[in-house]
């Protein structure tokens, strides 16, 4: 070994591993492809790309393409907070941001932009209905409680999609008196829900 090798090796630092943050970088990039591209037209090395890893890496950290959607679903999709929602206050809140733009909150707009794409792929849509249940009809099935909970959970969980999807093709907010009438209209809708 001669003298530059050595002052190499001595100089050299070791790379810094961050295990945490190669697999947050890895759940990012997965999360951004499978909400644009949906499951079936996502590719593994393109995920691996944006992320600036190996795909060996995506691999061994998640064991395949499913394992990997299965997690970005997961952590996309945090549990409805419904026990702190004021029966009171909710309806008109809720008429109130589908009125506004879906642009206001672009991460929510994105988890939701995931949601759609992961309910219209025959493969992914049976794992999208475990999360479901668990992360959205459970807590809200609890939260209105009473006769026929789990249906008027569904009915108040579907009818919100639909909202959503309406705001996300409107694209904007809504102004002057169809605001008013929407929100209007929108608040009896989901008072009458919560109401049963």
């Amino acid at each position: 070994m001669n003298a530059t090798a050595t002052l190499v090796r001595v100089n050299a630092k070791p790379r810094k591993r961050d295990a945490q943050a190669t697999r947050a970088a890895i759940l990012a990039a997965a999360k951004a492809h499978f909400a644009l591209l949906g499951y079936d037209c996502a590719v593994l090395r393109d995920i691996a790309r944006e992320a600036g890893v190996d795909v060996a890496l995506v691999k061994r950290y998640f064991g395949g393409k499913e394992a990997l959607f299965v997690e970005a679903l997961r952590t996309s999709f945090g549990a409805v907070g419904a026990r702190e929602w004021d029966r009171a206050t909710f309806p008109h809140e809720i008429a109130t941001m589908l009125a506004d733009s879906p642009h206001l909150d672009e991460a929510r707009t994105h988890r939701f932009q995931f949601l759609l794409r992961a309910a219209t792929s025959p493969t992914t849509a049976p794992l999208l209905s475990v999360l479901v249940q668990d992360r959205f009809l459970a807590p809200i099935r609890e939260w209105l409680g009473g006769e026929d909970a789990g249906a008027r959970a569904r009915v108040l969980a579907a009818s919100y999609i639909g909202f959503l999807v309406e705001r996300l093709i409107r694209g904007e907010a809504l102004l002057g008196r169809e605001r008013e009438v929407y929100i209007e209209r929108v608040t009896a809708i989901f008072t009458g829900l919560v109401g049963g």
